[in-house]
């Protein structure tokens, strides 16, 4: 991907980066560190290089699949979202909106469907009780996919271990 760096006299402490006819723009206050502003190119790269990834996958048809196989709730949305560094999805019960961090879509289908049944999970039930864990382990790769994500993001996520049954 190629990237043009725009200095900006003007910009005092934001940073912002669009996708023009293949080139991504990052425009930097001027001023900045070079250390910060590497840091924060190599930032923006990364989510829109993750962006290409997540794309092709549809996760609303996966979730309306995972939704039939296992007796789910259905939600009122599924999709993608740049800006999870902590969490692998989340769930707003009142709304049914489901979001799931676009890391997911470089990870094995199997534990991509993992986090969407997870999230569906808790339309049904909001925490992470024993009646949330016993829904959630229906899913039959379930404890080899939070292994994998362990794996992956080291405490990322905990809230996925949270209070589940020994």
């Amino acid at each position: 991907m190629r990237v043009e760096i725009i200095r900006s006299p003007k910009r005092r402490s934001t940073a912002q980066a669009r996708l023009i006819d293949g080139v991504l723009q990052v425009r930097v206050p001027a001023g900045l560190a070079p250390t910060e502003e590497d840091r924060l190119v190599r930032g923006f790269v990364n989510r829109f290089q993750r962006g290409r990834t997540a794309g092709p996958i549809d996760v609303a048809a996966r979730a309306e699949g995972l939704v039939r196989r296992f007796g789910l709730r259905t939600p009122q949305s599924v999709r993608w979202v740049g800006n999870m560094s902590s969490r692998w999805g989340s769930c707003t019960t009142n709304t049914g909106e489901i979001r799931l961090s676009d890391r997911l879509a470089a990870y094995p289908p199997w534990v991509l469907d993992y986090v969407i049944v997870h999230e569906l999970c808790h339309l049904s039930v909001a925490n992470h009780s024993p009646a949330f864990w016993k829904l959630v382990n229906r899913y039959p790769r379930a404890e080899r996919a939070r292994g994998y994500l362990l794996a992956k993001g080291g405490e990322a996520d905990d809230d996925m271990l949270d209070d589940m049954p020994d």
